[in-house]
């Protein structure tokens, strides 16, 4: 598959992370390391020793990995980064589409959305698992929320969101689904996949502009580890289930590479028998570049190992 230009539809950047969730401080420490909601995590791999987790490092992973475009979606345990990657999409608009951010879990983010796509932001991130507050969940049908996704069908925004585990969320996706049916949503994690009732997640894809990227799939298939053919099966699955049209590949670029590389990200694709070579185009390639507009997709060489 030489003529394979391979989009990456999740992964994450940052300079420094330095928030709070569920009122538990999330900080950068050194040597990839940072100060996880009371324990010390590997967010970033060793060698990444001060912290940064800057386009420059990804780019480098993408190069050598032969991975053209990526899109960088956000996650409220980063931080909000939209200064950087307003920065980023500037100086890279070639390789990456960047996602917004506000910060949903308080009323009033209405104004900051507009904002964020005034400037040019081409997608809103919603980390939508995350909503479900201790003082109360905060609705995807809300007035807010349904004028945010009104806003954004307007514009032509696309909606990149993760839900909770399950089918939590999905009675309330299907009536923004009804409500804005021209709203281009990418739903991630691949539905949760290695949870109870996942496929509910994947079924929203029947409607015509809603996608599924798998990114975080190789940490939800972590305790089978490389060649993830629990993973395989899944793509498989939800490939029957919704057609192999509707899904893309996503790393959950950094925290994923801590484990594995990131060719092994989507290299246990490649390798597999159970897909075949148009499957794996439409997987890796055809289906993010057709849903995200990437439409100047460079080719990368392959660069030797000293190890080969």
């Amino acid at each position: 598959m030489n003529d394979l230009r391979i989009i990456d539809a999740h992964a994450h950047l940052w300079l420094r992370q330095d928030t709070v969730v569920d009122n538990l401080p999330i900080r950068t420490m050194e040597n990839g390391r940072s100060l996880f909601m009371g324990e010390v995590r590997q967010m970033l791999p060793p060698f990444m020793t001060n912290g940064k987790n800057s386009a420059e490092v990804f780019l480098s992973n993408m190069d050598y990995a032969q991975v053209s475009a990526a899109v960088i979606t956000q996650e409220f345990i980063d931080g909000i980064q939209n200064d950087y990657l307003a920065e980023v999409a500037r100086r890279y608009p070639d390789r990456f589409l960047v996602c917004g951010m506000c910060e949903f879990r308080r009323p009033g983010f209405l104004p900051h959305a507009c904002s964020l796509m005034d400037e040019g932001f081409r997608a809103i991130k919603i980390p939508a698992q995350r909503l479900l507050l201790k003082e109360g969940r905060v609705s995807l049908t809300g007035n807010e929320m349904m004028q945010l996704f009104h806003e954004m069908e307007q514009r032509g925004i696309i909606l990149s969101i993760d839900l909770a585990d399950g089918a939590l969320q999905v009675g309330e996706m299907e009536e923004v689904i009804q409500e804005c049916p021209s709203l281009k949503i990418a739903i991630g994690h691949f539905g949760m996949v290695t949870r109870p009732q996942w496929q509910e997640q994947i079924k929203l894809a029947l409607h015509p502009n809603v996608r599924i990227e798998s990114g975080g799939i190789t940490w939800l298939f972590n305790d089978e580890f490389y060649p993830f053919h629990g993973a395989i099966r899944a793509i498989r699955k939800a490939a029957d289930l919704v057609g192999m049209e509707k899904l893309m590949w996503g790393s959950d670029y950094p925290r994923t590479i801590t484990a594995i590389t990131y060719r092994m990200s989507y290299d246990f694709v490649l390798k597999s028998d159970e897909l075949s070579s148009e499957e794996k185009k439409l997987f890796l390639e055809r289906n993010a570049a057709q849903f995200y507009g990437f439409n100047r997709l460079i080719e990368l060489p392959y660069i030797k190992n000293m190890s080969e």
